[in-house]
Order: structure tokens, then C-alpha cells, then sequence
């Protein structure tokens, strides 16, 4: 299993999806990658299209295209001949409802499972975690379950942020997490801050990025962990 896992798309002051590219190119070095399905659904005040075309303008500047699930009517066989499965970010609830509706949660799974490497981003990370309960969007839609794709054990906390602003009198993204952990004891949460990335090689998880990862575990005190380290979760 070869899954790449970014907080997010665009650092603050850059042009869209620039960090990301040479690390995906590095991550699919010797891959065959002539057959790139994207998942758009996390976008909701664009269009499917719009977003492929998003992607795609920036994918090109490394050699690679991706086509959208969305153009396909079978949607299963897509996904079970793709080289490499990407999921964008945008709204999780909206992107995990989609992939329920058309019933393509399971192939991508069994798919990544057998060696087809993923690609995600934000929302796209969330998905390949057990459940998308620790995203930090709003609900606007239903998805008809919280159940995600499940690849990885733990969960992850894209857009990571420790700042409490000043004057704000609501809770932070710790106290939030730690919330989440009163209610599922046996969940591990990874705060991925942004400009840093997760890759997994079968069961080898390992931080990359400027930034350190803050770890949450049920009363555990919270850890930074190192980047280029391995995570033992």
C-alpha cells in the first residue's frame, strides 16, 4: 500500500498546488502513471470540470494528467484500472456523501489495498482515514455514514493549527481533538500542520515537511513529533 497524505494544497502566498508537485513526482518515480482518476467531490461552489481542469493545469508542469471520475459511467471499472487514485480537497462531508452515492468507497479501498497507489489532499487525506470525524468542515451535507476508507489506523487532523487568536472565547483545534478522544478512547489523532505530508508504505508511516505533527492520544499529554520520522501510532 503506497498512500501520500498532504494537510493541504497551497501554502500561504504561493500559487495554487505548488508544494505538493515535486513530491508527487518523486512519490510515483517508476510508477506507471499514464492513468490518473481524481475524485472531485469535495468541491461544492465549483464544478466537477472546473476542478479537473484546476488540478490538471497545474499536474501538467510534471508530466501528468488526471481524469475525473465524474466523466465515467462505470465508475467501478475506473477505479479498479486506475494506475494512481487522487482525491482533492475542498468539503469532506460533500466528498465522502458523493463517494457513497456512487457507491465507489469499497473499490477505492479494495483498489489501494492491492498496490494502486493514492494521492490526497485536505479533504482527500481525511478519506483515507477510519472515519472523516476529525476534518474541520462544516456538515452541509449527510454522507450515510461517518465511515471512511480505513487504510490508515489513525486519524488525521489536516490545516493543523495551535493558535488560540485573541479574543476569540471558543475552543481551540486541540480541545476539539481532545473531545473527539473522550469519545473514542482507543483513537489516535495526527494535527498534520500545513506544508507537511504523510507517506505510507505498507505499514510505514512517516512524516515529511518543515513542521513538526502534534500526536493525540486519550490522556496522553500531546506530542511533536520530528518530521522525517517514522510514526509508531
Amino acid at each position: 500500500m503506497k498512500l501520500l497524505l498532504f494537510s493541504n494544497s497551497t501554502n500561504a502566498g504561493e500559487e495554487y498546488f505548488t508544494y505538493p508537485l515535486p513530491h508527487i513526482k518523486a512519490f510515483l518515480n517508476g510508477m506507471k502513471a499514464e492513468n490518473i482518476i481524481f475524485i472531485p467531490y469535495a468541491a461544492v461552489t465549483f464544478t466537477y470540470d472546473e476542478y479537473e481542469e484546476k488540478v490538471n493545469n497545474r499536474l501538467q508542469s510534471i508530466g501528468l494528467k488526471a481524469i475525473g471520475i465524474h466523466r465515467f459511467q462505470d465508475k467501478f471499472y475506473a477505479i479498479k484500472t486506475a494506475d494512481v487514485i487522487m482525491v482533492g480537497g475542498g468539503n469532506t462531508f460533500h466528498l465522502l456523501k458523493e463517494c457513497y452515492e456512487h457507491n465507489i468507497l469499497d473499490a477505492i479501498r479494495q483498489t489501494v489495498l492491492s498496490g494502486t497507489p493514492y494521492i490526497g489532499w485536505s479533504a482527500g487525506s481525511n478519506l483515507a482515514c477510519p472515519t472523516i470525524c476529525t476534518t474541520n468542515d462544516m456538515p452541509i451535507v449527510q454522507p450515510l455514514s461517518f465511515a471512511a476508507l480505513n487504510l490508515i489506523s489513525f486519524q488525521i487532523n489536516p490545516h493543523y493549527l495551535d493558535a488560540n487568536p485573541e479574543g476569540h472565547a471558543g475552543e481551540t483545534r486541540e480541545q476539539r481533538i481532545l473531545e473527539f478522544l473522550a469519545a473514542n478512547p482507543n483513537k489516535v489523532v495526527v494535527g498534520l500542520r500545513e506544508g507537511c505530508w504523510l507517506t505510507v508504505c505498507n505499514n510505514k508511516v512517516v512524516l515529511h515537511g518543515n513542521k513538526t505533527a502534534r500526536i493525540f492520544k486519550y490522556k496522553h499529554e500531546p506530542i511533536e513529533h520530528q518530521s522525517e520520522k517514522e510514526l509508531n501510532l
